[in-house]
């Protein structure tokens, strides 16, 4: 066996790598001879030196401290949040196409039909409030030719319909200058209904007769009376509201008064 001495400061590594590593010398024929490197290790290293550190567990770990966010980004967060919550009422408010105190009235009706009367206070979104009432168009025209006119619808107050917003029962009794007229009913535009809706939409006051639609719908004549107005909302109770037509000069009393009343 060949003897290795350091000669350096980096030879000194030889003297580890000689008691872990066993350096053999190949004897061969063929050949001079080389030095062959087998990897084993040695029964006399110590067992300090071959043992893995391990954390004692008498020794406390020291706390790891996570950087809280600054106030600044959190009030960042919060007023991006109050945003989007306030564009999301607004949209929904929209959707659902509630009243303010300042509305559009319909009333119209074929010649010899039926009365329908709806609010708007947007004429592009569907209104809330469109109720078919059993007064003859006729008479409703006659009565307000003559003068004044107050319209009553009346509904009855019952436990079960508790949390029923008073726009939204579905039967009322008419009482037109306080003469009882039928019953009312509360029902969804259909395509007629839309129809009549868009085309008096540009209108915001006024009266007139929308030409025969067609369908023979009218009866013998076919034509659709209308008449469109302003009217000012006016909430008493969860059971009581009023509505008042506006007259354009500002003088005088409402022709016009509808009221909706639960008892």
């Amino acid at each position: 066996m060949k003897s290795i001495t350091a000669k350096t400061p980096h030879d000194s590594s030889f003297s580890f790598s000689r008691r872990y590593f066993h350096w053999n010398r190949k004897v061969e024929e063929q050949d001079d001879g080389e030095d062959i490197l087998t990897f084993s290790f040695s029964s006399h290293a110590s067992q300090e030196e071959l043992k893995v550190y391990q954390p004692d567990p008498s020794v406390p770990t020291p706390p790891v401290f996570v950087k809280a966010p600054s106030r600044k980004l959190s009030a960042v967060a919060v007023s991006k949040l109050r945003s989007a919550l306030t564009i999301f009422g607004k949209s929904r408010s929209h959707s659902q196409a509630g009243l303010g105190t300042r509305v559009v009235g319909t009333l119209f009706g074929y010649r010899r039909g039926h009365v329908h009367l709806a609010f708007q206070e947007d004429p592009k979104l569907s209104p809330p409030f469109l109720v078919e009432l059993a007064t003859p168009t006729s008479i409703l025209v006659r009565e307000m030719a003559s003068g004044l006119v107050r319209i009553a619808l009346e509904c009855d107050k019952k436990t079960e319909k508790k949390g029923l917003k008073l726009l939204e029962e579905p039967i009322w009794r008419t009482f037109c200058n306080g003469k009882k007229c039928g019953y009312a009913v509360r029902r969804e535009p259909g395509p007629e209904d839309w129809k009549v809706l868009k085309t008096v939409g540009p209108v915001s006051m006024g009266a007139g007769v929308l030409p025969a639609s067609g369908n023979g719908a009218g009866g013998s004549d076919g034509k659709l009376m209308y008449m469109r107005a302003k009217f000012e909302r006016v909430v008493g109770s969860k059971d009581s509201e009023a509505f008042y037509m506006m007259n354009p000069d500002g003088h005088g009393g409402p022709e016009l008064s509808i009221y909706l009343l639960r008892v």
